[in-house]
């Protein structure tokens, strides 16, 4: 049984990225419908190895889509009780990206719209270059 990649392999793994549908899917989707919606509302190749996250109408139920080198994996998780505490979208978004630790937190019921991320520093893709002319 194939289970989902842990936190740590989705944290090696620097070409995954994780993508989460805003709107709700229905959960009788199978792997082709939820490719076809991967293309439609993500705007992403469903076989690029990336991970793509669907939620039901209700919020007790996700689905998770992946590529896995020769077939689709889909994984299917449904709440006895509550809901899926997801993060919060920008208005007209039709998807999100997450990082591998809000997905862990989503799927171990910690919600993560009510996270504050604060301020950090993050290296420009040109800093780099400056650094070197500067040595």
């Amino acid at each position: 049984m194939t289970g989902l990649p842990s936190l740590h392999a989705l944290d090696r793994a620097h070409g995954t990225r994780i993508w989460m549908a805003s709107e709700a899917v229905d959960m009788r989707c199978g792997f082709d419908r939820l490719a076809e919606r991967v293309r439609a509302v993500i705007g992403q190749d469903p076989l690029g190895g990336h991970l793509f996250v669907f939620r039901s109408r209700r919020g007790d139920r996700l689905k998770i889509l992946l590529w896995d080198r020769d077939g689709f994996v889909l994984w299917y998780k449904r709440l006895e009780t509550g809901v899926f505490k997801l993060p919060t979208v920008e208005t007209g978004a039709r998807s999100v990206e997450l990082r591998a630790s809000e997905l862990a937190m989503v799927l171990d019921g910690i919600d993560v719209s009510r996270l504050k991320r604060v301020a950090r520093y993050e290296r420009g893709a040109d800093a780099g270059s400056r650094a070197q002319k500067n040595a």
